[in-house]
């Protein structure tokens, strides 16, 4: 078996998604991928990316501007969107896996040209998502019968971790949204049609952060190395 490599972008709490994935296997290298670092060339070694949560993505990013008045300047890092963006185009040139987790999901859903909910409490009505007291919130997803993400974690519903304020709006093109919370808030997204296209998965919760869910958790890690490897093996 040959050797994986992933990268991983940078993010507070980066060491959650190292852990996840050597987790599975402690010969897994991990790549930070990093604005910080100016490490973009390092894409090129990995096999599959891994897209971190995070701040807010700046909202001129996908033209909304307006959407600064209510959000915090503080909780937003536009060279952070910029160079990600770069990921993501370097995974979709390269025919890479693409793993999004909550601004993850957020970040690539604006790569293909589709909108966020700036505040989800303001705009919706909904509490049900983002931390209380700085620990996660669990709430029910329904997923999207025969959609990937129900190959995945063969659910039609289940309980998930939440951790964010803003989500998808307009769905990027190409993509469709195959998991929802109340408010029809989206908690997934993948290809409409993945055809010819590099594998791609966006969730909305915090897979390594679950430590008790085989379907929403490690059912991903291991559908996501498994299409790694497919990248390693023709190399």
């Amino acid at each position: 078996m040959k050797s994986l490599t992933i990268g991983i972008t940078d993010c507070s709490k980066y060491d959650n998604y190292r852990l996840w994935i050597q987790n599975a296997d402690a010969s897994i290298n991990i790549v930070k991928l990093s604005h910080k670092l100016d490490n973009l060339d390092l894409a090129a070694s990995c096999q599959a990316i891994i897209l971190s949560g995070g701040e807010d993505v700046h909202p001129s990013i996908y033209g909304k501007p307006e959407y600064l008045d209510i959000l915090d300047p503080l909780q937003m890092d536009i060279q952070r969107d910029y160079f990600e963006l770069k990921v993501i185009e370097h995974a979709q040139q390269t025919n890479k896996p693409l793993l999004g987790i909550c601004r993850g999901l957020q970040l690539a859903n604006v790569y293909f040209g589709g909108t966020l909910i700036p505040d989800i409490p303001t705009v919706v009505g909904s509490e049900l998502h983002n931390k209380i007291a700085g620990k996660d919130q669990l709430h029910s997803v329904e997923i999207v019968a025969c959609s990937m993400v129900d190959s995945i974690t063969k659910q039609s519903n289940g309980e998930i971790n939440s951790a964010h304020h803003q989500s998808a709006k307009k769905i990027g093109e190409g993509l469709v949204a195959t998991a929802f919370a109340d408010y029809n808030i989206v908690e997934a997204i993948e290809w409409g049609n993945p055809a010819h296209k590099p594998w791609l998965l966006l969730v909305q919760w915090h897979p390594e952060r679950i430590t008790d869910s085989v379907p929403f958790s490690l059912a991903i890690r291991e559908r996501f190395l498994e299409e790694a490897m497919k990248v390693a093996d023709t190399h």
